[in-house]
């Protein structure tokens, strides 16, 4: 079992002791992870050399670690470079997640090398994984930015599905959205929907959660219900929308990796579609 470790010693940039093993997930410059021979490399010693190095946690006693390069470094023998968006689905759910972990620590790390207060170089914290400014005790914690993504349902049986601007192909999903200061989860719902469809929901529900590494999100997933209003669509967010029956879906995902899937396979189990 993977467990996450927080004590000061691990979150040090010590060495680790020898073993026979340890993983090390490789990121090079922003979203990219090293892969050797089609996996995740393995070995007492790193696959390629930095100084920039965090414990993620221990897969058993196997230490998993992460390890940042600058980007255009060259891959070892029988490496490459693979884009972790490009990852997500072609390599094992347990490595992508580790990998994104990996990614967010690795940009914590780079981007709080000074205090964003008063612009001292910044120190690791003795107990926890946080820079701190040795001038006026800034505390910098790795970034967490959360958004909700929610499955609206109607009463004839239907889904709202959405494809967002950000997809180039014709793709849909379900709305999502980041949560605003001095916002619940559940407010923020109401008004993503509202900004993005124009219609009114309620018997918002929640669903599940999952790190996503886009830049440094925790998606929260809810379902709700339909009250009102037409479909009025937010130009530049949403390409088109609209009502679908589950035995007639446009493209969409379908359980696999991303709690989009996993919303919508549960509303096509719920429906006794499947």
């Amino acid at each position: 079992m993977f467990t996450p470790l927080v004590t000061a010693n691990e979150l040090s940039a010590r060495r680790p002791r020898v073993h026979n093993a340890a993983r090390w997930f490789v990121i090079d410059g922003d979203t990219r992870l090293l892969i050797v021979d089609g996996e995740v490399p393995e070995g007492p010693r790193p696959p390629l050399e930095s100084a920039e190095r965090h414990l993620l946690g221990v897969d058993g006693r196997t230490p998993v670690w992460a390890l940042a390069v600058d980007a255009g470094t060259e891959p070892p023998e029988a490496g490459q470079w693979l884009d972790l968006r490009r990852a997500f689905g072609a390599i094992e759910e347990t490595d992508w997640a580790l990998a994104g972990r990996a990614v967010q620590i690795q940009a914590w790390d780079r981007d709080h090398r000074f205090c964003g207060r008063c612009g001292v170089a910044t120190i690791p914290h003795p107990t926890d994984r946080a820079k701190l400014c040795p001038a006026c005790g800034l505390l910098a914690y790795p970034r967490l930015a959360p958004a909700v993504i929610m499955l609206v349902e109607r009463d004839d049986g239907r889904a709202l599905l959405a494809w967002g601007a950000q997809f180039p192909g014709r793709f849909f999903s379900a709305l999502a959205g980041f949560v605003e200061p001095g916002e619940s989860l559940e407010e923020c719902v109401r008004r993503e929907v509202a900004e993005e469809v124009g219609i009114t929901v309620d018997r918002i529900r929640y669903f599940g959660s999952q790190p996503w590494p886009f830049p440094h999100s925790l998606m929260v997933g809810f379902t709700a219900r339909y009250v009102a209003g037409e479909l009025r669509l937010q130009e530049d967010e949403i390409v088109e929308a609209g009502w679908f029956a589950p035995d007639d879906l446009p493209p969409a995902p379908r359980g696999g990796m991303s709690i989009a899937g996993w919303l919508i396979e549960d509303w096509i189990q719920r429906s006794g579609a499947a």
